[in-house]
């Protein structure tokens, strides 16, 4: 049994509704990074993209505002309360759900992670590249940014590169890796933007 209160435990969503009630979320940013702007420019499609831990979700609005299909998923009430004042009447959909049961109509041909994985505590991670396979269709992309680092303690919970290869490569080919150069302060200096392929 673990002796922690819920709201102490960033498995549950209490943990994230106390942070967002309490206006706790550095990791807001408040609009859309470069790298994402930039990888939207390149692709000439409207792909059905799913934001997982979409929190404030401004770049789920921004996607949108493109013509791109989106969903945007939290499992923390508040922060899917939070996701409805930013992004007020859009075409997509918000949804309150955990990624790990979510199960849609249709799979996806992008998901945007940011701030996803490294929200997630450690125990979890065995089951993320499994479930961003399942959530993809054939060809389909995992695109955005991760947290590198060797901290014990979060969140954020950091991934050494080495650990997210082990994570994502039975289900993955990688495709971009740069570095991110507007990063948010608890980011700066350990984000990289990644693009990594479905797999068949």
């Amino acid at each position: 049994m673990n002796g922690k209160p819920d709201d102490q435990r960033p498995e549950l969503p209490d943990f994230w509704d106390k942070r967002f009630n309490e206006g706790v979320t550095p990791w807001n940013a408040g609009g859309v990074p470069a790298a994402l702007a930039a990888y939207a420019a390149r692709r000439d499609d409207r792909p059905r993209v799913l934001v997982p831990g979409c929190g404030h979700a401004w770049e789920a609005g921004w996607l949108a505002r493109r013509g791109w299909e989106v969903t945007a998923l939290d499992f923390s009430a508040a922060a899917v309360a939070a996701a409805r004042q930013t992004l007020g009447d859009w075409p997509g959909e918000l949804v309150c759900a955990d990624f790990f049961d979510y199960a849609p109509a249709h799979p996806f041909d992008l998901i945007y992670e940011r701030a996803f994985l490294c929200a997630l505590p450690r125990k979890l991670w065995a089951g993320y590249g499994r479930r961003m396979h399942a959530l993809l269709a054939p060809g389909g992309a995992l695109a955005g940014f991760f947290l590198f680092g060797d901290e014990p303690k979060g969140p954020p919970f950091a991934i050494a590169p080495e650990a997210l290869e082990a994570l994502l490569a039975p289900w993955f080919v990688r495709e971009e890796d740069q570095p991110v150069s507007d990063s948010l302060p608890v980011f700066a200096g350990r984000e990289r933007w990644q693009v990594w392929r479905r797999l068949s």
